[in-house]
């Protein structure tokens, strides 16, 4: 399979925060760290050279590096507050590793050792190490496996190191972490905590769900649209601040919505009711949830492109990406939710089951998301699409989806606008 790369969301426990990610170049039995380790340099380098700007832009990002790109400085292509160096096996027993890594901590560079052993020349990193990850693969049913994880923390407490739990991909295992002293978690159940869901009723009769309801419609009325925008002040201010923000670059400000709607356009406001919902006093879990349905939206609309043996639209995928989330934010099974959405039938099934050329992409876009290569490869060949320049199409989505996130996070910068905003209820 062609190289491929993700970034999976980094948790602090006790604040919930997200502080950053780990980038993941393929994993398990697929990792490019387990091939040629000139060959994975290589390729990995080319990738960082060409995306370094896209990928570290959105908190900490951890990386693996291998012996080789050490060797060739690669990490300083970074700043050293937006990159954690994380080493392994291969870069421990290397006979250059300690003047390696005492080079980068003399450059102000953190490192982070990952699945750590109870042997001299893992001891011999901890001076020089930040972090320590635990892979908690494992942890639930084997006594043994909890035995070390528990001496492992209390070991790197003792010297003063943080510790994170990798590998939280279930209900069970968040818990078990939950239950020790991690300062951080990370692993494909942690999105299921980031926020409390609402009521289905709350959510249902909420401004926000009606317009969803409207979006969604095949031919929107424009009229309807508004006056749902017009009576929410959030909404208001939100779609506001998006047309006034840097994305579109408008020569002129206007603190109309109707004006707002005609440079949006529905098409663009379907794709981005989500975003539009957000209020930036709302938990960092909320916002992290909003970027994975906005992720996963803009991934799914790119790939049915290239996709030989599905029938559904851009705006079909987009819509499903974004409706996937739903279970996570509203306390209700997520079919009744669906029953009250007009999308089409095919994105209802590949949401619920799975089943069709709509589900194979759905579960194309999930395994992606949480780096099951094997995965990825069954369901892209199943559609009809190659797996080179995978990664570069998820590098560019997120992109995307960052760029357009801070523009909607900047502030609108005229007084008068803000103060109309403000006192007319509602701005027409």
């Amino acid at each position: 399979m062609d190289r491929c790369v993700v970034r999976q969301a980094i948790k602090e426990t006790k604040t919930g925060k997200i502080i950053g990610y780990e980038l993941v170049f393929q994993g398990g039995k697929d990792s490019m760290y387990n091939n040629n380790e000139a060959s994975a340099a290589d390729t990995i380098s080319d990738f960082l050279v060409a995306n370094s700007a896209k990928i570290v832009n959105d908190g900490l990002m951890f990386v693996t590096f291998t012996p080789s790109l050490l060797l060739r400085n690669t990490p300083k292509m970074f700043g050293k507050d937006k990159v954690i160096i994380q080493i392994e096996d291969t870069v421990i027993i290397h006979p250059l590793a300690m003047p390696l890594i005492k080079k980068y901590c003399e450059a102000g560079y953190r490192f982070a050792i990952n699945d750590f052993q109870f042997t001299p020349k893992y001891f011999s990193m901890l001076d020089h190490a930040s972090f320590i990850r635990v892979n908690m693969t494992g942890y639930v049913e084997n006594m043994q496996k909890q035995r070390t994880v528990q001496n492992i923390i209390e070991m790197a407490k003792g010297f003063g190191r943080k510790c994170m739990a990798t590998e939280v991909n279930s209900k069970e295992t968040y818990e078990a972490a939950m239950r020790l002293d991690f300062d951080y978690l990370e692993g494909s159940y942690i999105a299921n905590t980031m926020i409390t869901k609402v009521d289905k009723v709350e959510y249902m009769q909420g401004n926000f769900f009606q317009l969803v309801i409207a979006v969604s419609k095949d031919e929107p009325d424009f009229a309807a649209v508004e006056e749902i925008i017009s009576r929410d002040a959030g909404l208001t201010y939100a779609l506001l601040r998006l047309v006034n923000s840097a994305y579109f670059a408008l020569r002129t400000r206007t603190a109309s919505i109707r004006q707002a709607l005609i440079t949006l356009g529905i098409g663009q406001l379907r794709h981005w009711v989500y975003m539009l919902s957000f209020d930036k006093d709302k938990s960092e879990g909320s916002e992290e949830i909003l970027k994975i349905s906005f992720l996963r939206a803009k991934l799914a609309s790119e790939l049915v492109k290239r996709a030989s043996g599905c029938n559904i639209s851009s705006n079909d995928a987009y819509m499903m990406g974004m409706f996937s989330t739903l279970d996570y934010m509203v306390n209700a099974p997520l079919a009744e939710l669906l029953e009250e959405i007009p999308v089409a039938d095919e994105i209802k099934a590949a949401l619920l089951d799975g089943s069709g050329m709509a589900g194979a992409l759905q579960k194309l876009v999930i395994a992606y998301e949480k780096a099951d290569w094997k995965a990825c490869k069954t369901y892209a060949e199943e559609l009809g699409i190659s797996s080179e320049g995978l990664a570069q199409i998820y590098v560019d989505c997120a992109e995307e989806v960052n760029g357009i996130w801070n523009s909607l996070m900047t502030e609108i910068d005229y007084p008068q606008e803000i103060e109309k905003l403000e006192t007319e209820s509602p701005v027409k």
